[in-house]
């Protein structure tokens, strides 16, 4: 099961945010009020999707060969 970040919403400007973590499954509803407090709450959106390079596929003079169609120097694919 997933862990979500939820925070309070302030009813005033000066009225601190409280920020905390509830599992929950993908199926539940988001959590609408403070599981204690009662107070309104929302889910704050985190994390994200990461993307992962090859280091082999740079432009770089060192770089090995690479292979595919027409840039083989294995031999495999000629």
């Amino acid at each position: 099961m997933p862990t979500y970040v939820y925070e309070t919403v302030p009813s005033a400007a000066q009225e601190p945010v409280d920020r905390f973590e509830v599992r929950q499954a993908f199926g539940d509803a988001p959590l609408v009020v403070h599981p204690t407090t009662g107070q309104p709450v929302r889910r704050v959106i985190t994390g994200g999707l990461g993307v992962v390079a090859n280091a082999k596929n740079t432009a770089s003079s060192d770089a090995e060969p690479g292979c595919g169609p027409d840039t083989c120097q294995c031999g495999r694919f000629n």
